[in-house]
Parts: C-alpha cells; sequence; structure tokens
C-alpha cells in the first residue's frame, strides 16, 4: 500500500504506524528533502553550541558510564563515541539547551531535538545512506508532529509536548531505520506512548529537566523500535485508546489529527527556525517590540512600560518566571527577553549569557507585564501573532504587531542565514573552528548523496 494513503479501516494510532513504516523516499516531494536539510543544518548547530552547558555535560557523562565509551554512533561536538542509545540521549540533550532549535507551532513541538539523534545514531550504527537517514527523520517529525497536535493545547498546560509526543518522533524515526513492518511499528508506538513524560514544573525551579525530557524522549523512543524489532509487544491503541495517552494527559484531543491528509500535507514543511535564543513563546512580542522601537526611534530609556499581548500558553509557560535566577531560566522570562532585545537589537547567546541580570535588563523586566490578548488566543497554535502596547516616558502609546515572526515559515530563515547562525553556534560552542564550520556545513549540505551517513566531524576537526 502506498504510505500517502493509509488504509481507512486502521484506527489513527495504527494508520500513523503503517505511514511511517511504509514511507519511501519517492513518496516525498524535492521540496520536503531539501527543508529536512536546513533543519538538520540548524539542529547540528544547536547541538554544538550546548555541548559544554553543565545540564548536558552530566546526562552525557551519566549515559556513557552507563553504556560503551566507544562505538558506532557519534557525540556529536566531541571525540567520544558510544551506542546508539548513549549517543542519542547526549545529542539530544545537548540540542535543546541554548533554545535555538526548531519549533513547530501548531502541535507546539522542538522536532529537530527528538528526530535527529537517535535517527542520526542508528543510521551511522547501521552504515544507511544519507536519503534513508532523511526519509526516516521525515517520517519522524510527521508523526511526532501529528501527535503533537492531536494531545492539543490542555495538554501544553502541564506536559511538556517534546518530551511526550517526541517519544513517539523519536521511535517512528528509528522503527523506519529497523526497517518495522506496520504490526512492528505499532508495536514501537505503544512502548513509546507509555514512557512519555515531561513535565513543566522544572521551569518553577531552574531545574534541569528540560535536557533531561529530550534526552529521555530521544532514547526511549529508539529502545522502544530496537524492542519491537525483537519482537516485544506494545498497546495497539496507546494515542486514543481507553487509558492511553490523550485519556489520561489531554482534555481537548483530536483523533482526526493524527491522520488528517497524511502523506499530502507535508507537516515538516510547516515547522520554524528560532532567531532569538530563547523560549519561542516570547518572539513574537520581541519581534513587535522591535518593530516598535525602529519604527518610532525609541531607545530603550524612551520606554515607561511595555504590554505583551500573548496567547494563554505564553502565561502557562512564561507566567511563573518572575525573577530569573539562571541564564536558562531567563530565556523563559517576557521581560528579561524583551530587555535583551530593545538593548541589543537581538536576545542571543552572548547577549543572555553577559546580561540576564545586569542593573538595566532587571529595570527593564520591570516595565513588562503580559496580558491575554482574545485575537492572538484564538489564532494560536496555527499562527503565534505578536503583539506589543509600549508607552514611552512622556506618555505616547504605540501599538506593534508581526503576522509571522521572523523564522516562521512566513518569514524564514535562508540557508545563507541558516550558514550564519551556524557559525555564531559553532562559535558560541567552541568546539571546532571556523574553517571546520564551513567543512560540516558542506557535508550537510550534501547529506543526500552520502554512502554512508558517517561522522559528522572528523575527530581532527576538534580544538583541542
Amino acid at each position: 500500500m502506498n504510505a500517502s494513503a493509509p488504509s481507512a479501516v486502521l484506527n489513527p494510532t495504527a494508520a500513523l504506524a503503517q505511514f511511517a513504516s511504509q514511507l519511501q523516499a519517492t513518496h516525498i516531494p524535492e521540496a520536503v528533502f531539501l527543508r529536512c536539510e536546513d533543519l538538520l543544518v540548524d539542529w547540528a548547530a544547536s547541538a554544538l553550541a550546548g555541548y559544554n552547558a553543565r545540564a548536558v555535560c552530566t546526562i552525557r557523562e551519566v549515559s556513557l558510564g552507563q553504556g560503551p565509551n566507544s562505538g558506532p554512533s557519534e557525540i556529536l561536538g566531541g571525540i567520544e563515541t558510544s551506542s546508539p542509545f548513549c549517543a542519542a540521549m547526549a545529542n539530544a540533550a545537548a540540542s535543546h539547551v541554548v533554545e535555538q532549535d526548531d519549533l513547530h507551532n501548531a502541535s507546539v513541538l522542538h522536532p529537530a531535538t527528538v528526530v535527529f539523534p537517535p535517527a542520526l545514531a542508528v543510521a551511522q550504527s547501521l552504515g544507511v545512506s544519507g536519503q534513508e537517514f532523511l526519509t526516516a527523520c521525515v517520517a519522524g517529525y510527521e508523526v511526532g508532529i501529528r501527535v503533537g497536535e492531536f494531545l492539543g493545547r490542555s495538554h501544553y498546560k502541564t506536559f511538556h509536548t517534546t518530551a511526550t509526543a517526541g517519544t513517539l518522533a523519536a521511535a517512528a524515526a528509528v522503527g523506519h531505520l529497523l526497517k518495522l513492518s506496520p504490526s512492528q511499528m505499532l508495536h514501537a508506538f505503544g512502548s513509546a506512548g507509555t514512557q512519555a513524560a515531561g513535565l513543566w514544573a522544572f521551569l518553577r525551579d531552574a531545574a534541569d529537566s528540560k535536557q533531561l525530557h529530550t534526552a529521555h524522549a530521544s532514547g526511549a523512543g529508539l529502545m522502544a523500535a530496537f524492542l519491537a524489532h525483537k519482537g516485544l509487544t506494545g498497546a495497539q491503541d496507546i494515542l486514543t485508546g481507553k487509558q492511553g495517552m490523550a485519556q489520561g494527559m489531554s482534555s481537548d484531543s483530536d483523533p482526526g489529527k493524527l491522520t488528517h491528509q497524511l502523506g499530502q500535507r507535508w507537516a515538516l514543511m510547516e515547522t520554524s527556525f528560532k532567531y532569538h535564543a530563547s523560549c519561542r513563546h516570547t518572539h513574537p512580542a520581541v519581534d513587535a517590540l522591535l518593530k516598535v522601537l525602529n519604527d518610532h526611534d525609541l531607545k530603550p530609556s524612551d520606554i515607561r512600560a511595555v504590554v505583551a499581548r500573548v496567547h494563554q500558553g505564553a502565561l502557562d509557560v512564561l507566567g511563573p518566571v518572575t525573577h530569573p535566577q539562571t541564564v536558562h531560566q531567563s530565556k523563559f522570562s517576557m521581560g528579561t527577553v524583551l530587555a535583551l532585545a530593545a538593548h541589543h537589537g537581538f536576545a542571543g547567546l552572548t547577549e543572555f549569557e553577559s546580561d540576564f541580570n545586569s542593573q538595566e535588563t532587571i529595570a527593564f523586566r520591570n516595565k513588562v507585564t503580559m496580558v491575554l490578548d482574545l485575537e492572538v488566543d484564538a489564532a494560536y497554535p496555527a499562527k503565534w501573532i505578536g503583539k506589543v502596547s509600549v508607552t514611552t516616558q512622556t506618555g505616547a502609546v504605540f501599538e506593534g504587531r508581526v503576522d509571522d515572526p521572523k523564522g516562521d515559515p512566513g518569514n524564514t530563515l535562508s540557508r545563507a542565514e541558516l550558514e550564519e547562525k551556524m557559525h555564531r553556534l559553532s562559535d558560541y560552542g567552541k568546539r571546532i573552528n571556523q574553517d571546520a564550520t564551513s567543512r560540516l556545513l558542506t557535508r550537510l549540505w550534501t547529506i543526500s548523496k552520502a554512502q554512508p551517513v558517517g561522522r559528522f566531524v572528523p575527530v581532527e576537526d576538534f580544538q583541542q
């Protein structure tokens, strides 16, 4: 059966499993493959930037301590290699910590950080071609995004969707590389879904759990696929069945979203790139504020107050972060992010590192409030509108609005901008120099021709 036409008699979970199992390169439009390459480059940049982060080092050290100290799979950013399981966990943690990895708006899912790490680790261990690797990644994106959309807004209020739906995305990508049958893929989904976890509580304490979320999702999804390959059974309707994910984790799930236009609408194409190094919920307001500052030639000192008009999801995630204590927690503080953008024109990695708790940042942060905007909320999550009201010291009020924040599909990053981002994040990570970064970019832009997928960064390219 053609993967673009799943059987109508299957339940939605089984239809999605059939799609992930039977997807072939010939089913995928060239534009989707090219976009997948773009997303791969963007993911690799985040992984290089995050390699040395404290939480990432801890997860990597513990993971490698439990597994072999050498193996077929690369730890991106280091000379280490290990088993696919350990490499997937390490790379997933690294690629999520600097808050520069991609986001799919409607599902509120960061697909790259739970798809590329397990897919790359297994592709390197199996010696598959670049085209096979990209095809598996497309399968992972399509499954993960649809599961995130299915679980709905109520799920995201408590659960980190990248951790939950991401477990099935990882299982789909790895299962495709293992050539699981539709039945085996369904078992893999069952085992992945029963392990899906990840709560937003960590934000209240500046805890490190967000990196654990992606590491666990990648490792658990990978393991679910390998177990299914060896005959372990899983629930046959882990998504929509009684006592399944929707029943336990959602009050507004929509099973139709799992299979709507499956194989015709390529959700991967809808994924956004992150321009600012902060939670994506802050980006629309950042761009709207920058528009006001530029349009009216305002300086930060000219501003008395800023009201960010946001959707409920932004209030749920960002609202608890009132006095950020760490660089990572500050990326979930609307006031901090707007302050950095106002003072520097950009909320980037170095701006957060050097300035997140400076006196001028804190002073501006205290001028910012968030309020629910009904128009913005009604459009979310399909569209992330940015609206701000800026009051100046003289009492003038200016309204700012952006309908497509920078990085969204309607205002996307070009390949030249993605290369600039790669160099910027590579510089930040200090793992490889500019020449080595350029060589990595060449490998990634031609990954579809790789026979087989090998190391992304040769050992000799590392700065010792």
